[in-house]
């Protein structure tokens, strides 16, 4: 149990750093170079694992729908995030990430026609309140690039729910690692040509070049290989509950390391959010009258 909850904690750690090194690393890579070092080296570190583990057989049967959830849950998000810190703190955009389960469930609910019951549904209210919170005075005419950034935040957790839906719907019964190191490599497929098309002009110094190695292996390829461990000894739904201190520890990098504010718009919307979150996941539920 204690090395369960090390585990947990570890994973949120390294999420909770990826946007961290997406600021730094973005500074100088851009948008585009930032998400596609950072898929091609993530799978530079889990295909020889995949190999080691003989999946290949399995990734080379289910490459297809594989490779086309790389763009889903890889290409896009990382390219949105990396977009969003250039933009708004990073505590925000890892209070933002937040709402992925929300997403999941909406798309869910629409795809699936897996209808939410009245603690999720009460879940999915209370959630996007949270974002209306957050997001308040963040988007609309005159206020610059973060109301993009916030978008850009939400159109990411709404590619993480089509791509879990999508996952649910062909790919049930494939192998976790199998799922994880076919998507970076169908992510590095994607993000290929504008990385190379937007590439920076000046060299990116070694800090940067740092922060994306780190992203790569610590915060994709470890991270996957942690998150799968979790779902396998705990369960999916357990698992998931990693979201609530992911932007703790976000908050905690920024606040000590990028001297960035928190606000209590901050810290209101983000309560708000992961309480929504904690309905939608089932892990709190409404007291009932006996």
């Amino acid at each position: 149990m204690a090395s369960l909850k090390a585990e947990f904690v570890l994973l949120a750690a390294l999420w909770g750093a990826s946007f961290l090194f997406m600021r730094i690393g973005g500074a100088e890579f851009g948008t585009w170079a930032t998400a596609g070092v950072r898929v091609a080296v993530a799978s530079m570190f889990l295909c020889p694992i995949l190999w080691w583990r003989a999946r290949w057989p399995e990734l080379r049967r289910h490459a297809a729908p594989i490779l086309f959830v790389g763009l889903l849950n890889s290409a896009l998000p990382f390219a949105f995030y990396a977009y969003a810190v250039q933009s708004i703190s990073t505590g925000l955009t890892a209070i933002l990430n937040a709402t992925a389960p929300l997403m999941g469930a909406l798309v869910a609910w629409w795809w699936l026609r897996d209808r939410p019951g009245g603690a999720r549904a009460l879940g999915l209210v209370i959630g996007f309140l949270g974002v209306v919170l957050l997001s308040w005075n963040k988007v609309g005419p005159g206020v610059g690039d973060s109301g993009w950034a916030v978008l850009a935040c939400l159109g990411a957790t709404f590619c993480y729910g089509l791509a879990a839906s999508f996952t649910k719907k062909y790919l049930t019964g494939v192998h976790p690692l199998v799922t994880a190191t076919g998507s970076q490599l169908g992510a590095a497929l994607v993000l290929a040509w504008p990385t190379v098309h937007y590439w920076p002009a000046v060299t990116p110094g070694a800090a940067a070049w740092g922060s994306l190695v780190a992203l790569g292996i610590l915060c994709t390829g470890i991270a996957y290989i942690l998150f799968f461990r979790l779902i396998d000894k705990a369960g999916p739904s357990k698992a998931m509950t990693v979201t609530f201190l992911i932007p703790v520890f976000a908050l905690l990098y920024g606040a000590l390391l990028l001297n960035e504010p928190v606000t209590l718009q901050m810290l209101l919307g983000g309560v708000v959010v992961l309480c929504g979150v904690a309905f939608a996941l089932g892990v709190v539920r409404p007291v009932r009258n006996r």
